[in-house]
């Protein structure tokens, strides 16, 4: 077990330098950065009152749908942040600085990656079409927040894990 947990620790610790790296490329970085700012808290009640003003139906269930995902995704995510405790790569991994000032202290998991995953899998439930627009936005978030040094991509993955059984919890509580 412990020869897995050191594996995972160098997975993580070189997967976060090739993606903190990109920052060589400004047009990647700049992107980069722009998402991370789409998947921010206030872009999901914007979301779900455009979908209402547009379509009432799809609307009403975003909203209840997400009021619930959102409310477990939440509550799942700070208490295994508070479980867990684990140091955010620009504290850890040498060459990796802090692009962005986290919300909190912790890394693991992702809050951004997880609330993408809920709003991503409501609009896919909502829309299947566009379950593979949302589900690379929703990932493009993930891959935003390893590039600016937060999390580390077994935390992206924690947190894509967790969105989306926090939406099917909102889905199957609306029916």
């Amino acid at each position: 077990m412990q020869a897995l947990v050191e594996r995972l620790v160098r997975w993580d610790a070189r997967g976060v330098a090739a993606i903190f790296s990109l920052d060589d490329r400004r047009w990647i970085a700049r992107g980069l950065r722009r998402i991370c700012a789409s998947g921010d808290g206030p872009a999901y009640p914007l979301l779900a009152i455009l979908l209402w003003l547009l379509d009432p139906p799809a609307g009403r269930f975003f909203l209840l749908a997400g009021g619930i995902a959102f409310a477990v995704e939440l509550t799942a995510y700070r208490l295994i942040k508070q479980a867990v405790r684990r140091s955010r790569p620009f504290e850890v991994v040498a060459g990796i600085a802090c692009r962005r000032r986290p919300s909190d202290r912790f890394s693991f998991p992702s809050g951004h990656t997880a609330a993408a995953f809920v709003a991503a899998t409501l609009l896919a439930e909502a829309y299947p079409p566009l379950l593979p627009a949302a589900g690379l936005w929703a990932a493009a978030v993930g891959v935003s927040r390893v590039h600016l040094g937060v999390h580390f991509p077994s935390d992206v993955l924690a947190g894509m894990l967790l969105g989306i059984l926090s939406a099917a919890c909102g889905i199957r509580a609306v029916g």
